[in-house]
């Protein structure tokens, strides 16, 4: 019987349309200040995890904060496209305000979480699902027995949270995806087990002015 694997999964440092509430999806956006500053204490907060390597998303944001991670503790880094955000087609680069005006009907599925919805270019839900989760299964049966860090996107580390805590992918959301908070799980022959979420204690120091912090 294989050795669990031990996971630390992170959200990608805050980028300036995560502060406009503006849909991301796999467009490449970059880090705005917090987000390197955030992305910037992972390090020190994780020097004990006994990490062993770090996976990133292929997209800037995530492999960015990977770098700002991996480069300090000196550990092995690489990409992995699988981690990468829900793709949502023609939505990409909308705000959430917008979407909800012009397309209410996409918006009423997209909000209520409908499996079978993709906006038109982008992944359905339970694909998404599927791909996600499958990447994170690949990874943490390669590393078995090890210690991995996973930086990806909120739509993953939704889809990671879900598996684990063997909710359905319709329920709503009741578990925050902070950006730069540290998550931790197992993953074992039989699935995913939640170990701790959302842990954004080393951001604490972080000041910022915007009325939404």
């Amino acid at each position: 019987m294989s050795e669990p694997t031990r996971i630390v999964a992170i959200r990608h440092g805050e980028t300036a349309w995560n502060a406009e509430s503006r849909l991301q999806g796999q467009l490449d956006i970059p880090l705005n200040a917090l987000g390197r500053a955030q992305a910037a204490q992972l390090a020190s907060a994780l020097g004990d995890e006994g990490l062993d390597l770090v996976i990133a998303s292929d997209l800037g944001r995530a492999a960015d904060t990977a770098r700002a991670l991996a480069g300090p503790l000196g550990l092995p880094l690489q990409f992995d496209a699988g981690l990468r955000e829900r793709g949502f087609g023609t939505l990409e680069g909308c705000t959430y305000e917008q979407i909800d005006r012009d397309w209410p009907e996409m918006a009423l599925r997209w909000r209520t979480r409908d499996p079978a919805f993709g906006p038109p270019g982008g992944e359905r839900l339970a694909e998404f699902y599927a791909r996600a989760v499958g990447a994170a299964e690949r990874l943490a049966q390669a590393h078995a027995g090890r210690s991995i860090a996973l930086v990806t996107h909120g739509g993953v580390l939704d889809c990671l949270y879900r598996a684990a805590a063997r909710i359905e992918l319709q329920a709503s959301r009741t578990w925050q995806l902070g950006n730069a908070a540290i998550n931790r799980l197992l993953h074992t022959p039989q699935g995913f087990v939640l170990v701790g979420w959302n842990d954004h204690h080393h951001l604490a120091a972080l000041a910022r002015d915007e009325p939404h912090a």
